[in-house]
């Protein structure tokens, strides 16, 4: 203990020796730190005094020279004042002095380098020291006037400056201030001449003064849009009541042309007002042009934007999905899939691998996958699949045969169940939820009513940015058969235009044959399989080629087998025309359901016709026949008529809206009674169709329907057009999301009071559902690996 005791003692004087030198040190880093933050925001303040003295200086020397500009070009102080006996000429010498001193300064000091040059000379170097009490020095005063009398403002910094040593020259910085001091020295002297009563009355008299006041008054000027917009008065509300209620009074009854016709009769009076009340007179006359609903947007808009009220979106809008090769995505929605040969699994096929084709857009086709004892009633030649994967091999490899090119587009599955009473699939669960989030950008939804009339999910125009309709059949043509049709078909036009309505942007209808829906507009978006513009081109040349074309059959039918699909309008036909066609044989290829009631009718009445089985109508076996008859009325627009044309044959068909697209080619001949039937019928097997032209050709084909889709969809236009746009075209308001649109409030309450009706599985099932339908089976779980309904969406409580 008594050895540990100075050890102990030497150990603790060491240490805080240590601890005394650490903090001392600690001490001095603190003080050249803080010397040296304080130095740099010194040399910043300085730099931008800099910067603001050279602004100051190029400033005033441009008015002074705007000044004397102004003053030679009046007359003026040359003319003006030495024709008045209190100027005398000297005090005009003064002012041609001092131009050149103000030139001297400008080319001094506002050249681009002069901050730098002042910097380099007041920058730190190794010759250099702080004194804090030397920086004002370097700081200039800055002048006031107040009330006549000149009065001083020192602006100061920190109290430390730079001292130049050695090399630094004081009075070279003297030297450099010069102009400055010249022209401070100008200044008082020109304060003290223009003290005199007589410059100041000759200033007011003269022509300068007179261009400066009207030259303020130009720039002050209030601007004539900034005038108040007076509000709507009651014609115009009304007029945009009834035009926003036409959802309402559709339903009602009350058709879209006459709600347009009472809208324009209100707005009629107020034509010109309503573009004199908003605009100026000069930019009203760009407007003469547009058209009522145009007119009465922009005054609906012109009073929002003079409130202030600007709308930059609703909860559910969406940013513009895009790839990382920055391209849109596009949805293709349909209601069957191959092997399954009907128009709704075929065409949208084609319109993917087409739109695909173009590379602008990245593609997605959903298509329904069904349970394989559906499949056992659907698909024909006993044809079955056991996963999703199978079924995609076999519609890329069907493709591929027809176009010819290699589509890159991508293939996905939704639950379906097969109705055996409407011979049609129906979705099961909410068809939406298969495209995910992130791909929900432009909705087609091929057979739009169909897809929603039992739709129980999110609203597809909430989901995607743009969705498009696209009608592919005649419902209520098909309802008419049926027992109490009338009464059907009046609920299902009413509940197609309930769901078209609330579920989509735009609606194409291939013809004029289909259901009036709203947003609708009539175009044929199909085109032709390319191996039917082959065969047609062989038979063209085979025409240069030997002089004729060799027809070795004559007439033939193809369809499925069911009586809407024209049969009974073919055998009423037949029947009818007997005697007249004594000789013609008509060959009809086809299965079906009816299949065996359509030859017991032909047979009992003794028709020449001859039934075969049903066969692609690309199958060498049909190109030797030279006309093709088509009665049918219910198509909306017959797929195999297009193909007949294509392959360069005659086409006998009803003249019926399903085929006002035809009747631009030649080899089209429509009729319009059993009579005209009959000399269509002799005109074809008489004489050889035309060879199709090479715009007609275009016209058959998919590139120009994929064309037509684009632009009557509108889907140029989106695909083209960044959601960021302006609104404003040429400074003229244009129709915008500030304008209230009542038209989205009601399409939100149908979508919702369809959601919950479909929710309801007794309402389902009185309304001709499938059980089970509005949730997919386990079975469906099992193959396309999905999560069990309750899982995928809990119902929490129970």
């Amino acid at each position: 203990m008594i050895n540990f005791r100075p050890s102990e003692s030497r150990t603790s004087s060491t240490t805080s020796s240590a601890v005394t030198a650490e903090k001392a040190f600690s001490f001095i880093s603190k003080g050249w730190r803080e010397v040296k933050d304080s130095t740099e925001a010194d040399l910043q303040l300085m730099k931008d005094r800099a910067k603001s003295f050279k602004n100051l200086a190029s400033s005033f020397d441009r008015e002074f020279e705007n000044f004397l500009t102004s003053a030679s070009r009046s007359t003026f102080p040359v003319t003006a004042i030495s024709n008045s006996s209190s100027l005398s000429p000297a005090e005009i010498d003064f002012v041609k002095k001092l131009q050149p001193k103000l030139s001297e300064f400008r080319r001094a000091y506002s050249s681009p380098d002069f901050s730098k040059r002042v910097l380099e000379k007041w920058s730190p170097r190794a010759k250099i020291r702080i004194d804090l009490s030397a920086i004002r020095n370097a700081i200039v005063s800055e002048v006031e006037e107040v009330d006549g009398r000149d009065r001083y403002r020192r602006t100061t910094v920190r109290d430390f400056s730079w001292e130049w040593k050695g090399d630094a020259d004081e009075g070279q910085l003297s030297r450099n201030w010069e102009p400055i001091r010249a022209l401070k020295t100008r200044l008082r002297e020109l304060e003290q001449k223009s003290s005199s009563s007589e410059i100041i009355e000759g200033l007011k008299n003269s022509e300068l003064v007179e261009k400066v006041k009207s030259s303020l008054k130009a720039i002050c000027k209030e601007p004539e849009y900034s005038k108040e917009v007076p509000p709507l008065d009651f014609q115009e509300l009304l007029a945009c009541l009834v035009r926003q209620s036409g959802p309402f009074l559709d339903h009602l009854g009350v058709k879209r042309d006459l709600s347009d016709k009472i809208v324009e009769s209100l707005c009629s009076k107020k034509k010109n007002q309503l573009l004199l009340r908003s605009f100026p007179t000069g930019e009203a006359s760009i407007l003469e042009g547009e058209n009522i609903n145009d007119e009465l947007d922009i005054r609906i808009a012109s009073v929002l934007q003079s409130t202030g009220h600007h709308y930059e979106g609703g909860l559910w809008d969406d940013f513009t999905k895009r790839d990382s090769d920055g391209r849109r995505h596009v949805a293709i929605v349909t209601t069957a899939s191959l092997p399954w040969m009907t128009g709704t699994a075929v065409n949208p096929l084609f319109r993917a691998a087409y739109l695909a084709k173009t590379e602008k857009q990245s593609v997605t086709l959903l298509v329904p996958w069904l349970t394989r004892t559906d499949q056992e009633l659907v698909y024909p030649n006993n044809i079955t699949f056991g996963s999703p994967e199978e079924q995609e091999v076999y519609i890329r490899s069907w493709l591929k045969e027809r176009v010819g090119f290699n589509a890159d587009f991508k293939i996905s599955f939704y639950p379906g169940k097969f109705q055996k009473e409407r011979r049609s699939i129906i979705p099961a669960g909410d068809t939406s939820q298969f495209i995910s989030s992130k791909d929900a950008d432009i909705a087609i939804l091929e057979e739009p009513e169909h897809l929603n009339w039992y739709h129980h999910g999110k609203r597809w125009t909430d989901k995607f940015n743009h969705v498009v309709g696209v009608v592919h059949t005649n419902y209520l043509e098909y309802i008419k058969r049926e027992k109490n049709g009338a009464l059907q078909a009046f609920f299902v036009k009413h509940i197609n235009n309930w769901v078209t309505r609330a579920y989509c942007d735009k609606v194409l209808r291939l013809s004029a044959a289909t259901q009036d829906l709203p947003k609708s507009v009539i175009c044929n978006v199909h085109g032709v399989n390319p191996k039917f513009l082959e065969i047609g081109e062989r038979m063209a040349a085979d025409k240069e080629e030997g002089g004729e074309q060799k027809f070795s059959k004559g007439a033939y039918f193809l369809g499925k087998m069911v009586w809407a699909k024209g049969y009974r309008e073919l055998i009423d036909l037949l029947a009818k025309q007997k005697q007249d066609l004594n000789g013609f044989k008509l060959d009809v290829y086809g299965n079906g359901e009816d299949a065996h009631e359509v030859q017991n009718a032909a047979k009992s009445l003794e028709l020449n016709v001859n039934f075969m089985k049903g066969r692609d109508h690309a199958d060498d076996l049909l190109h030797g026949y030279k006309v093709f008859v088509n009665p049918s009325v219910s198509d909306v627009l017959c797929t195999a008529t297009a193909e007949a044309l294509a392959m360069g044959k005659f086409v006998v068909c009803a003249d019926h809206p399903s085929n006002d697209f035809f009747r631009s080619f030649p080899n089209c001949l429509t009729y319009k009674t059993p009579e005209e039937f009959v000399n269509k019928i002799n005109e074809a097997m008489s004489r050889d169709p035309h060879p199709l032209t090479p715009e007609e050709r275009y016209n058959l084909s998919w590139e120009a329907a994929t064309q037509r889709f684009m632009e009557y969809s509108e889907l140029d236009k989106i695909l083209n057009t960044s959601t960021s746009e302006s609104d404003k075209v040429n400074g003229i308001v244009r129709k915008s999301k500030s304008v209230p649109n009542l038209t989205s409030v009601v399409d939100g309450g149908l979508a919702f009071a369809h959601y919950c009706l479909t929710g309801n599985e007794f309402l389902r099932q009185c309304t001709g559902a499938v059980p089970g339908t509005r949730d997919y089976s386990k079975q469906h779980c099992k193959d396309l690996h999905l999560l069990p309904p309750h899982v995928e969406n809990p119902i929490y409580g129970l």
